[in-house]
């Protein structure tokens, strides 16, 4: 278990529950920006300015990579936890 997790589950859980919701709301902060920045280079591609489409696409897949960098830092299913 990661010195995180660790940490995480022996917070208090006020403090745990409002890391979570930070972490959420990062994700949908993210997600909505990817998503904008997909249509401005789709928008982009079919008006043939390829330079701008091509720094928008690269924007959305640094998105991506952050969305799914945070994903590791929500909790684990409560099925996946072993039983002490």
């Amino acid at each position: 278990m990661s010195d995180f997790r660790q940490s995480q589950n022996e917070a208090h859980p006020n403090k745990t529950n409002t890391l979570m919701t930070a972490i959420i709301l990062l994700l949908i902060l993210f997600v909505t920006i990817q998503i904008w920045f997909l249509f401005g280079a789709l928008n982009n591609a079919l008006q043939e300015n390829l330079n701008f489409a091509i720094t928008t696409a690269v924007g959305s897949v640094i998105f991506a990579v952050g969305s799914f960098w945070l994903l590791r830092y929500l909790p684990d299913p409560i099925k996946r936890r072993k039983k002490k």
